[in-house]
């Protein structure tokens, strides 16, 4: 009768600390798609431009800034990083402005002020990158385009591909959702992401309507059929330097790969503008000359 007792009280245990356990696991899901909405207001100081409004092939309206620059033949379409928002890139779009380019800078699906219910690591963010493309053609039909796209805008441009833009700049972007989790879970509860990353990617199919193994940017690298710049911090455990070094040996020619030496997952600008500058604008000139 005790051992009958014992056996009943383990089993509970077990029943309510598995519910308990995929009760957490879901919430924690459901915070990493959470949409990160915002009132970006107005266009900075020091950036001239016009606020515009772009409808997505699915329906979703997605808000940006144009920042013209005079006498410019190109335009470069900025994308920013998860739970940022077009503001991340304005940096970027000032440097871009002094190399004489125009700049087009989106809040992403989910972000700032664009619609979206839900983060999708660039899969439905890829409706955005096209519609963006189609913004800057119709503009200036006789423009150059390119696209920088840092993490989750470097994965949206690469699940839109091939894109008829003629270079495109990838930072800091994930080869595949599986391993960034991974990383991430691994930073925060060590040897445990072995058990607690499945729970979470396992979730990405009923939340998403897409697996976890389909959204892989690396499996879209060759579809670019443009000049391809890759950069990557060689200390950033979120985008290990093995994944961007895998995304460089997936592209075709022409590519290149330059690494910001003692860089995390960070604002690879910020961290030393001098060195992005020389590689992004010096990529830049060579392709959209």
């Amino acid at each position: 009768m005790l051992r009958l007792r014992i056996r009943n009280a383990f089993l509970c245990t077990l029943v309510v600390s598995t519910l308990g356990a995929a009760a957490i696991s879901w919430y924690v899901g459901g915070k990493l798609v959470a949409p990160n909405k915002s009132d970006v207001g107005t266009i900075p100081v020091g950036l001239s431009g016009a606020s515009i409004s772009l409808e997505t092939n699915s329906g979703m309206s997605v808000n940006g800034w144009h920042i013209p620059s005079t006498d410019a033949t190109a335009t470069v379409i900025l994308l920013h990083p998860i739970r940022g928002d077009r503001r991340s890139m304005q940096g970027r779009a000032a440097m871009l402005g002094k190399a004489g380019y125009s700049t087009l800078l989106i809040d992403l699906p989910s972000h700032g002020e664009s619609d979206g219910e839900m983060i999708t690591f660039g899969w439905r963010e890829r409706h955005a990158v096209s519609a963006a493309v189609k913004f800057v053609k119709e503009q200036n039909p006789k423009h150059r385009v390119a696209i920088v796209g840092w993490s989750l805008g470097g994965a949206a441009a690469l699940f839109a591909s091939p894109l008829e833009v003629d270079a495109i700049v990838l930072e800091s972007v994930y080869s595949k959702v599986t391993k960034a989790v991974h990383n991430r879970v691994n930073m925060r509860v060590g040897w445990l992401h072995h058990v607690v990353a499945p729970c979470l990617t396992s979730q990405v199919y009923l939340r998403l309507g897409v697996t976890a193994d389909e959204l892989s940017p690396v499996d879209y690298v060759a579809a670019v059929d443009c000049p391809l710049l890759v950069l990557a911090g060689d200390m950033d455990g979120h985008t290990t330097l093995a994944e961007s070094k895998e995304m460089y040996a997936a592209a075709v020619e022409p590519k290149q790969l330059f690494v910001f030496e003692g860089a995390v997952h960070e604002d690879l600008y910020q961290y030393d503008p001098a060195s992005y500058d020389e590689a992004v604008v010096s990529f830049l000139n060579t392709w959209l000359d």
